[in-house]
């Protein structure tokens, strides 16, 4: 299939996506860290030109559309971390795991759906290398009142 061998960052053109740029950590900790052929991402959060764009429960301020936004920003944020880290992510072999934590109403149960936000930008913008593993977890509080948060795990090239 043709679209199978289209690189990450041509994809991503041919998405039209203009990746923003890898924010910076809230903390004493790195942004990212390569160990061997490993590149794990901190987590990331749904920035926006330095404020957080969704904030709040979802399933009580943010319904599942909402949700399903502020993962997929969260995952754009992970995503401009690998390239802030590789140069291009092109170097990236294969995406092991996305893990998404979110901050979550009473009673909202629709946990995969609100992180499918994450996982089909993630399986757009790196088309076959991008099919991972993930978990999802839901916090009754969030630092900083963020919505979602969004760790990458990246097998890379050397």
């Amino acid at each position: 299939m043709a679209d199978d061998s289209r690189t990450p960052e041509q994809r991503l053109k041919d998405l039209g996506i203009e990746l923003p740029p890898a924010p910076g950590v809230a903390g004493d900790y790195l942004p990212w860290i390569i160990t061997g052929n490993l590149l794990m991402t901190s987590g990331q959060l749904p920035w926006i030109n330095g404020e957080l764009k969704f904030k709040g429960k979802i399933g009580a301020e943010l319904n599942l559309d909402q949700g399903y936004q502020a993962f997929r920003l969260s995952a754009l944020n992970a995503i401009a971390q690998l390239r802030s880290a590789l140069g291009t992510l092109d170097r990236v072999k294969q995406i092991v795991r996305l893990e998404g934590t979110f901050g979550c109403a009473p009673g909202f149960m629709e946990h995969p759906k609100v992180l499918n936000g994450a996982s089909h930008i993630v399986n757009e913008v790196f088309g076959p290398r991008g099919k991972h593993t993930r978990m999802v977890q839901a916090n009754n509080e969030m630092a900083l009142d963020c919505a979602t948060l969004v760790v990458l795990i990246a097998e890379i090239a050397a």
